[in-house]
């Protein structure tokens, strides 16, 4: 596949003309876009701050620490270049790509950093924000993995395991120290998922003598998450149970959204029982796996890999049934995802997270960045780099991307946004063959 700029410039005059007429052009304000913010900055005590729109703040350089005011003392200077040498120390020391990815990976890599702190990667800092969503969370402890930062994986992995429920379920977020949710939403089928796939891609990363440490450290992860994903296709059902996935809405029917990560977590643990020489579990993972797939491809795939089981809108989901995530595409899954484009592109040139999504001006970072991330995986370097090239141009004065981009090509929502920060450092790595 090569899709051209011209066939994304056709397709999102399309969707303007298409607005417009239903007289939904309208510049959103700022708070029906979701909080907006220029970025995070570290002050010189090591807090971190919310950078507001026209916040006019600047970093010191390769970093992210706040550049000191006119009037700091002489000690909070000196913490703050102190502080900066510190990040740039942190960089030098995994991977950057050379050429024109370099500052964005730098940047997001940096905002990764920053919204980690301890190992409770925050979704963003901005306030309704400010949890750790386990899906987030596993792709920023693969990011990490994939730049060379092994221990700010681990810290990642650690906090999962920490807070993971003796049955192996998640709940959909949880307050940064890992004490609980902060509400009463609904657990997550697909974190343990995730959480899975992330062990396995860190354990890949990983220098060969560090794999057997790793996999004790995270045995009781791999077990009570192996655990969770088997009695979710138990007996005859082959699918698991509706839940809530990362539209965040609450579902009747399973989506393509958890169908999927059960699948990646299934394939992820035959792969991690293998390594740990238990090839009984690894069996029987297996088999689970493989009625798995088969049961997402006769559900979904004969249908084109819509949202739900049957007929159904497209779904920025069918970039799960994809490598990294799978072994290998599923049958028809590579079709089915190109053929998905068009129904979820928005006026800015970005994509939305599903055909049926209802608000039909804003473009979302992450969805996008989950299609960079399935061009470079499926070979289509092109593809991959028109998607990064968007992403680039649309973040914010201080470089952060945000999760949302409005009509008018401005950012919009949080930022940085963790989630497309992560899945942007994994698209250059895999471009560059990491």
């Amino acid at each position: 596949m090569r899709r051209r700029i011209v066939s994304r410039v056709l397709l999102a005059a399309v969707v303007v003309a298409l607005v417009s007429a239903a007289a939904l052009y309208e510049r959103p304000r700022r708070d029906e876009a979701g909080s907006y913010a220029d970025g995070v900055g570290v002050d010189p005590s090591g807090a971190v701050q919310l950078l507001p729109a026209g916040s006019g703040a600047t970093y010191l350089p390769g970093s992210r620490v706040l550049t000191p005011p006119d009037d700091a003392t002489p000690e909070e200077t000196a913490a703050a270049l102190t502080l900066a040498h510190e990040q740039r120390e942190w960089l030098a020391s995994g991977w950057l790509p050379e050429g024109a990815y370099a500052d964005l990976v730098a940047d997001a890599l940096l905002d990764l950093k920053v919204l980690t702190g301890d190992g409770a990667p925050l979704a963003a800092m901005n306030v309704n924000w400010r949890y750790v969503w386990p899906r987030d969370a596993a792709f920023v402890a693969v990011a990490f993995a994939a730049a060379g930062h092994l221990d700010d994986a681990v810290g990642v992995l650690e906090y999962l395991q920490r807070v993971q429920g003796t049955d192996g379920r998640f709940e959909a977020r949880y307050v940064p120290d890992g004490s609980g949710p902060p509400d009463g939403r609904l657990p997550q089928t697909d974190g343990t998922g995730w959480a899975m796939w992330a062990t396995a891609a860190v354990l890949d990363a990983a220098p060969a003598a560090d794999r057997a440490d790793l996999l004790e450290r995270f045995a009781p992860l791999r077990e009570r998450s192996t655990a969770f994903l088997l009695s979710q296709v138990s007996g005859r059902r082959a699918l698991p149970p509706a839940s809530p996935d990362y539209w965040e809405h609450r579902e009747r029917v399973v989506t393509l959204g958890t169908a999927a990560p059960v699948l990646a977590g299934l394939e992820a643990s035959a792969r991690l029982h293998e390594l740990a020489g238990d090839g009984t579990t690894a069996a029987t993972v297996r088999e689970a796996a493989d009625r798995s797939r088969e049961a997402v491809v006769d559900h979904f795939g004969r249908y084109g890999y819509g949202r739900y089981p049957g007929p159904s809108p497209a779904d920025a989901a069918s970039a799960f049934l994809l490598p990294p995530y799978q072994p290998a595409p599923l049958p028809g899954a590579v079709e089915a995802w190109q053929a998905s484009m068009p129904s979820m592109m928005r006026p800015a040139g970005g994509l939305a997270p599903g055909g049926s999504w209802r608000e039909l001006n804003l473009s979302w970072t992450p969805e996008t960045a989950l299609y960079a991330l399935a061009s470079a995986s499926t070979g289509d370097e092109d593809g991959a780099r028109e998607w990064l090239d968007w992403l680039a141009a649309h973040r914010t004065p201080l470089g952060a991307l945000p999760e949302k981009v409005n009509a008018q090509n401005e950012p919009a929502g949080p930022a940085p946004l963790a989630w497309t920060c992560a899945l942007v450092v994994l698209t250059v790595a895999e471009l560059e063959g990491r």
